[in-house]
């Protein structure tokens, strides 16, 4: 190593020290040439305090370096860890996703690698992640351009010219150091004992606490699990979406408990008096259903929110925790979403926030810079009021927007959707086949909504899509109706599918959302552009809403949401003459499989959404004279429950019936018993009835009601 290359790793691990004594982080933008930036950094970390870093990229670029090599595929397994370097080879392909929760590993002190072409030249870029979500098919990136513009303006990104060996141009300019130390807050001492409180309370006061990364909610979490234990409770159970995310929490549990351990594995602390700490996969705690007198959920938002609701009933103290600002892309809409299930089952929980964070010092650079790239704080305007005739709705270019006007925007979007992410930004500013609406009063932004075109596939290619043996990216609501839907035309067809729609809250419930699908709508009449669709987690409220706007149910997804735990639902509305046969083909095609696909895929469905959805689709033939006795016998002589099966289908089924059944009070009952398929069994272990008899006692009381008005049968 030369005298120069000295001085500069000297001077490195100077810079790297005064960055952890004044709790900060910085990025370094490797520009230039691939193999000459992996050389440069490689020899860099030589030097530097890096053995615990990540290398993501090529393994042997990892091994060259002396780092751990990581899969962006794998980027969750270290979320729950503590980095003193991670290096990121962008020319192997950047998710904004991955790149942004991995910023949250590293600790004060750490550096961000960033192994990319020249500033300049990013616009260009032919990023290899864009063909994971069709972003290949267009040559132009303005997500990307915008990257470039923010940090080529942010004096505390140090810019390393790949070729360059000398430090003289680097940036390299020492925080003052403050003599900062990674501890615990006040902030964080409230918070455990807030758990520690909720642990040993009353039932069903649940805890929801939420927090920036680096906040050290994880830690709080396993302090307070130790002092469960400490004071008597026998078995704290610890749930994540995986293992690594609950690396923190374990280690400060094994800390605070100290001596008084008497076995430790990396999922399970025992104590001497035989008190436990464990974890559990979610899918697994949930099927084995263990006994505990506390359940801690840490990256709650990473879970289907049924999922979260099955915890939230299944045992009585539970504590949720969740990253806020959307580093796993989850954004505010978890907090949002799930505090309508809180509301309705556990009205008295508690919800905490921690804002000061504890691995690195208030004004980070590295945090401002992640947040400011990809609009993680971004927040949805709520004007103070809002008058329906001052709306402007207008198509519009979120790409071609200020900095301020794609905040607003993209705000909108974080709170009405259960899961966004940095990735759902790129892809809403670069896909070529995305239109947008916008809602606006008096230039303020107060609605959104953003679509993407697809279908118009050959013949031939559709044909293979509904034989399953091609599927295309960039295509979902299309595909999934042509092949599912088993009809070519659902392929072939052009379709505008609604990706999202966002109104503020303050200008609800004033007929914006239905302006801005009507606008869409009109869009694809002007533009040639068969139907409009959408798909979206199965919700009544979201039913009626699309019902409202005037698009009809054509299908319902036979496997859940990873995001939500719910069924997706697809609706259409034809706007050409081939678009609506097409919305009446598959509406009245889904329309006589829904019975029987119902027990068999939907038997948990909630009752609710499962009488909207029959309300929803066209009606079925009525039933006959013969129907009608066997029902008159049902109601008011003994014919059998089983004999009678077919025909109390039928009836659930006849025109007007679902939202009489609905308005009854046991419409549950009649769903579970006559619709999903429940044994006697089954009814009565969920509270329904206390046996057969009083179950078909229920059910027969309920066809009288519904034959006193036999015109509509």
């Amino acid at each position: 190593m030369s005298d120069q290359t000295e001085t500069t790793a000297s001077d490195w691990c100077g810079f790297q020290q005064a960055l952890a004594d004044s709790g900060q982080r910085r990025m370094v933008l490797v520009e230039g040439e691939r193999q000459v930036a992996v050389a440069r950094v490689a020899g860099l970390l030589q030097a530097l305090s890096s053995a615990e870093g990540i290398w993501v990229g090529r393994e042997q670029d990892a091994a060259r370096a002396g780092l751990g090599h990581l899969r962006v595929k794998d980027y969750q397994r270290v979320l729950g860890r503590e980095l003193p370097v991670l290096v990121w080879d962008g020319w192997e392909g950047t998710s904004p996703d991955a790149f942004a929760a991995l910023s949250g590993t590293l600790r004060a002190g750490g550096l961000l690698f960033w192994l990319m072409p020249p500033l300049a030249k990013w616009s260009d870029f032919d990023d290899p992640d864009y063909g994971r979500t069709g972003l290949d098919r267009t040559s132009a990136h303005p997500f990307a351009a915008r990257l470039a513009a923010i940090l080529a303006e942010d004096p505390d990104v140090i810019r390393l010219a790949a070729a360059d060996v000398t430090v003289t141009e680097l940036n390299l300019t020492e925080p003052v150091r403050t003599g900062f130390q990674p501890g615990q807050t006040a902030e964080q001492q409230a918070l455990v004992a807030d758990i520690v409180r909720t642990g040993q309370g009353r039932r069903r006061r649940p805890l929801v606490v939420t927090a920036d990364r680096g906040r050290g909610k994880s830690a709080a979490l396993g302090i307070a699990a130790a002092r469960l234990l400490e004071s008597g409770r026998k078995r704290v159970l610890v749930t994540a979406p995986s293992a690594d995310n609950v690396a923190t929490l374990f280690g400060h549990a094994r800390q605070e408990l100290g001596d008084a351990l008497a076995m430790d594995t990396p999922t399970q602390l025992t104590t001497r008096f035989g008190h436990e700490l464990c974890f559990l996969p979610p899918q697994e705690l949930l099927s084995q259903r263990p006994a505990a007198e506390v359940v801690m959920v840490d990256e709650a938002a990473g879970l289907p929110a049924q999922w979260l609701k099955a915890v939230l009933l299944g045992w009585p103290r539970v504590v949720f925790a969740s990253t806020v600002h959307g580093y796993e892309g989850t954004g505010r809409g978890f907090a949002l979403r799930f505090r309508q299930i809180l509301e309705q089952e556990t009205p008295h929980w508690r919800a905490v926030s921690v804002r000061e964070p504890i691995r690195w010092a208030e004004g980070d650079p590295l945090e401002r810079l992640i947040f400011q790239l990809y609009l993680l704080s971004a927040d949805a305007p709520e004007p103070e009021s809002v008058v329906a005739g001052d709306v402007h709705i207008e198509r519009w270019q979120p790409a071609a927007a200020s900095e301020q006007a794609l905040a607003e925007a993209f705000g909108l979007l974080v709170n009405a959707h259960y899961r966004t992410t940095p990735g759902d930004l790129r892809q809403w500013l670069d896909d070529p086949a995305a239109l947008t609406w916008r809602a606006s009063v008096k230039g303020q932004t107060i609605g959104v909504l953003w679509a993407s075109t697809e279908g118009g596939l050959a013949p031939d290619l559709a044909d293979e899509v509904v034989a399953g043996k091609r599927r295309l990216r960039g295509h979902l609501l299309a595909q999934s109706l042509a092949n599912h839907g088993g009809m070519p035309a659902a392929a072939a067809l052009k379709t505008l599918r609604v990706v999202r729609v966002a109104v503020a809250e303050s200008a609800r419930r004033l007929g914006v959302g239905q302006r801005l699908v009507a606008a869409a709508r009109e869009a694809c009449v002007q533009l040639g552009i068969d139907a409009l669709g959408t798909s979206f987690g199965g919700e009544s409220g979201l039913l009626a809403f699309w019902r409202r706007c005037g698009l009809r149910v054509v299908r319902m997804g036979l496997s859940q949401e990873a995001s939500t735990g719910e069924f997706p639902l697809q609706m259409l509305k034809g706007t050409s003459g081939p678009g609506l046969r097409l919305q009446q083909q598959l509406g009245t095609r889904f329309a006589r499989h829904w019975l029987a696909l119902m027990p068999r895929h939907w038997p948990e469905l909630d009752h609710e959404l499962l009488l909207a959805v029959s309300e929803a689709l066209p009606s079925q033939t009525g039933l006959d004279d013969d129907d009608r006795r066997d029902l008159t016998h049902f109601a008011y002589g003994f014919r059998g429950f089983e004999l009678t099966l077919p025909v109390l289908q039928g009836l659930s089924v006849c025109k007007g019936m679902p939202q009489r059944i609905q308005s009854h009070p046991e419409a549950m009952l009649w769903c579970r018993a006559v619709l999903q398929g429940w044994s006697w069994a089954q009814l009565q272990e969920a509270g329904l009835c206390r046996g057969q008899r009083d179950a078909e006692t229920q059910l027969r009381l309920l066809v009288r009601e519904l034959l006193q008005n036999e015109a509509e049968l």
